[in-house]
């Protein structure tokens, strides 16, 4: 039996073919060029592990002038920036609450007072600490604030200089107190577990039927669009809560995740996020050709929402730019929602801001989602 010679001929013959048929597929070819330069974007532009400039409410009953350059030197580290002053203990905690600021700094009644006299007064820093890695290097450099005041200090506190610091620094970490990284990740991972299943497997629906031959005898059935979208949606929402209960039951029994809120009030809202990933699948599986499209399509919408929506990285160290995409993104709400809902035990009337965006793109997936499988049908 003869063996037939190499061909270099032959093997350019077949990698023309292959190359002009890769081309052809131009979705595929746009994913694979695509999807390097959207890594590169935002690992090198828009992932910042070192976030600066947080929102802090300064909590001030004294305003002297040895409190201004306090605050003036919380600003100077350039991890802290004041958003809000106020007198009042219950308005700082409101802002950290709704997750309006990371951090609230109480100065206490004649603490000027008691700095000159050196009376060794406290100050207390509260922290959101539900995500520890925004909050650790900020935390970390109030450190030297005492040390910062003596070695400035002028005027009344002269007499300081080369002094212990004086006064005692005192940081609440709230929600969070022993600084545990899994109170976050476990949390964040219902969103990105349901993100990429509920995304993946409603645009492989359709798409399988079709590259089946089954689209042909279901179009010649008198189900309208809306009926076959809900049909095809409704398994997968079953299919959500069931990850849902694995999830929960895991954080509370492995890992010990604190769940201080409501858990009806939880699966409600899942339900919300379920639906507006669902429909973005739905839309992959009609823009979709075969499986593999249907796939790359899937990973190009989860990988800008697992890296910009706070999961991975601190959603505060993002240029600005960056977030606003982030909160064009579903998971970007329902993470917050998630983690104030089993950490801070926040109500609905909190996570309304959240809420909203949510429900108006789960409106607009599912709209852009019928009118594209509308299209499909003529």
């Amino acid at each position: 039996m003869s063996l037939v010679a190499f061909s270099v001929r032959r093997t350019l013959a077949i990698f023309v073919k292959e190359f002009q048929q890769m081309l052809r597929d131009r979705l595929t070819f746009a994913m694979a060029v695509g999807v390097p330069v959207l890594q590169l974007l935002l690992f090198g532009y828009a992932i910042n592990t070192d976030p600066k400039a947080l929102p802090t409410v300064v909590v001030a009953a004294d305003s002297g002038p040895l409190v201004r350059s306090i605050v003036a030197g919380l600003q100077n580290t350039g991890y802290f920036r004041v958003v809000h002053q106020t007198a009042s203990e219950r308005e700082g905690d409101d802002w950290v609450e709704r997750g309006d600021a990371q951090f609230t700094v109480v100065i206490p009644p004649q603490f000027s007072r008691a700095l000159v006299r050196g009376e060794h007064p406290v100050l207390l820093v509260t922290a959101d600490a539900t995500d520890p890695a925004a909050a650790g290097n900020a935390i970390a450099a109030l450190a030297g604030l005492p040390g910062m005041l003596v070695h400035d200090a002028v005027g009344p506190l002269r007499h300081l200089a080369g002094a212990p610091p004086p006064f005692e620094l005192r940081v609440h970490r709230r929600y969070n107190p022993e600084g545990l990284s899994r109170y976050n990740i476990v949390p964040g991972l219902v969103g990105v577990i349901l993100t990429m299943t509920m995304v993946m497997l409603t645009s492989l629906a359709i798409t399988r039927e079709r590259e089946r031959g089954t689209m042909e005898n279901l179009l010649a059935t008198p189900v309208r669009p809306l009926e076959v979208m809900l049909g095809k949606i409704v398994p997968y929402v079953l299919i959500g809560y069931l990850q849902i209960g694995v999830v929960l039951v895991a954080a509370k029994l492995l890992f010990e995740v604190p769940m201080q809120g409501s858990l009806v009030l939880l699966l409600a809202l899942v339900g919300v996020f379920v639906v507006a990933n669902l429909a973005v699948g739905f839309t992959f599986s009609t823009l979709a050709r075969n499986q593999l499209q249907a796939v790359q399509m899937t990973f190009f919408f989860f990988l800008p929402s697992i890296l910009l929506s706070g999961f991975m990285f601190p959603f505060r160290g993002m240029p600005r730019w960056a977030q606003w995409l982030g909160e064009a993104l579903p998971l970007t709400h329902f993470l917050r929602i998630v983690r104030g809902i089993l950490l801070k035990g926040t109500d609905l009337a909190l996570l309304w801001p959240e809420l909203w965006p949510m429900l108006l793109f789960g409106l607009v997936a599912s709209a852009l989602a019928l009118a594209r499988y509308r299209q499909t049908l003529d």
